[in-house]
């Protein structure tokens, strides 16, 4: 019976390359997805090329995966799939043909896929009615169209298996949607239709198990950290389908755990409704799945389902929110959080009176509340037992001038403040904060299209 395994890779940009080198070395693959993106990371990238060109996509892949172990995976077969070109597709798959030349991998096939920027079709939209609705809190969008950094539509699998039924070794994607990455190969390979909706679910899945690399095999355990194996050369998930089977193991000689605990901690990461978990590519049914062990470090998936995809694609729309800056002063004991508590307090009369104009001001003690806000233990007995405390201010306002205000006010406090405190991080820096618009758009208005480079 037919078999397809793909391996994940990477978890996101600036992941280990380890796992993904020591996999295409060592596992029985034909396949490996590697996720680069999120939101934020589109943006970043995006800030990036504004500056450079030839910047805006993610240089790990080149750099740390294919100059490493890339000619091996073109000799054993391995096609990779991934979203490092970010919001310059056309750059990395320059960088990757440098590789190849480099590399005199002749006949290497570069896929891409080009056309989820759809910022050249807003104004049209607009004209149409089109109201790019917050999907977190509705809002007028035409109050940030001349703050948009960057606009970038969530795709799903069709055009990656384009690339591979051209024979691509490897396909580059922008905002290809995490698990489409993995769909494609499994879609490609068994032949599924666009209206295949369970098998379709199956992939998608497939890829959700494996989109966040480590996170499915071990690593951020919550359950039984203590346990996970040789932590320090953890594996990353690989998934193996039949047409009728669909197991998560992984590479063999590697640290990490799969189990089925480890699996559903993964399973239900980022889905809101087990029910309709919404893909570009299908509205996943998860409320009769089922994870088994079935051998060591092997679980079985069954029983998902998968209906009509939606009518919509999510957009992604970036834009110019303001300015930020963050500082901090470390106080050792005795009395720490009461010290860092009354030095807040100082920093801020002095605010006051320079007129500070904030969005937001945001004081946390990191020790003590910085991580778990207003449900913290602030009982008198767990402040009496603080060795120490870092008092943090964060300052957000559309005026970057009101943020500079701050940052000559922290580091005087060492010898003007109360006693203890030590400055460390170096001069806080102003920053600029990217927000995000999460919204929708019909899949009509994008226009995707799939390109096969080969290296002669």
């Amino acid at each position: 019976m037919k078999k397809v395994a793909i391996g994940g890779g990477q978890g996101f940009w600036g992941d280990s390359p380890d796992a993904a080198i020591h996999m295409i070395r060592n596992a029985d693959i034909q396949y490996m997805g590697c996720d680069y993106l999120a939101e934020l990371t589109l943006s970043i990238m995006a800030r990036q090329k504004m500056k450079d060109p030839k910047r805006g996509f993610a240089p790990d892949f080149v750099n740390r995966i294919l100059k490493e172990a890339g000619k091996d995976a073109f000799e054993k077969g391995i096609r990779i799939t991934t979203n490092a070109g970010g919001m310059n597709v056309t750059g990395c798959v320059d960088s990757v043909k440098d590789f190849a030349i480099h590399q005199g991998l002749h006949g290497y096939k570069i896929g891409y896929v080009t056309g989820d920027d759809i910022s050249a079709q807003i104004p049209k939209l607009l004209k149409d009615g089109w109201k790019f609705e917050n999907l977190d809190y509705g809002g007028d969008f035409t109050s940030i169209l001349n703050k948009i950094i960057n606009v970038n539509v969530y795709y799903g699998h069709e055009k990656i298996v384009e690339c591979l039924e051209g024979g691509a070794d490897v396909v580059i994607n922008g905002r290809a949607a995490d698990s489409a990455l993995f769909l494609a190969p499994l879609a490609h390979e068994f032949g599924w239709k666009a209206d295949d909706w369970d098998n379709l679910a199956r992939g998608i899945m497939a890829g959700h198990l494996l989109e966040c690399g480590g996170q499915g095999a071990g690593g951020n355990y919550m359950y039984d950290w203590r346990g996970v194996p040789r932590m320090d050369e953890l594996g990353f998930p690989i998934a193996e389908l039949t047409k009728d089977t669909f197991d998560i193991t992984k590479a063999p000689d590697c640290g990490g755990v799969i189990c089925e605990q480890s699996c559903k901690e993964q399973f239900i990461y980022e889905v809101l409704d087990p029910a309709h978990y919404l893909t570009p590519d299908v509205d996943v049914d998860l409320t009769d799945a089922s994870l088994e062990q079935v051998g060591e470090d092997r679980v079985r998936v069954s029983g998902i389902k998968g209906n009509p995809r939606p009518d919509t694609l999510k957009l992604c729309v970036g834009y110019h929110a303001g300015y930020r800056v963050v500082s901090m002063l470390s106080f050792a004991w005795p009395d720490a959080y009461e010290k860092a508590r009354y030095c807040a307090e100082l920093i801020m009369k002095k605010m006051e009176r320079k007129g500070l104009k904030a969005e937001d001001v945001h004081i946390s003690f990191i020790g003590l509340n910085s991580l778990h806000l207003g449900v913290a233990d602030m009982s008198p007995e767990t402040i009496e037992r603080l060795n120490e405390c870092v008092m943090r201010i964060a300052i957000f306002a559309k005026d970057k001038d009101e943020c500079a205000k701050i940052i000559p006010e922290i580091s005087p406090m060492q010898l003007n403040g109360p006693p203890g405190a030590s400055f460390f991080g170096g001069r806080a820096h102003i920053q600029e904060v990217i927000g995000l618009w999460p919204t929708v758009v019909p899949r009509d208005a994008v226009n995707l299209e799939s390109h096969i480079l080969e290296v002669k």
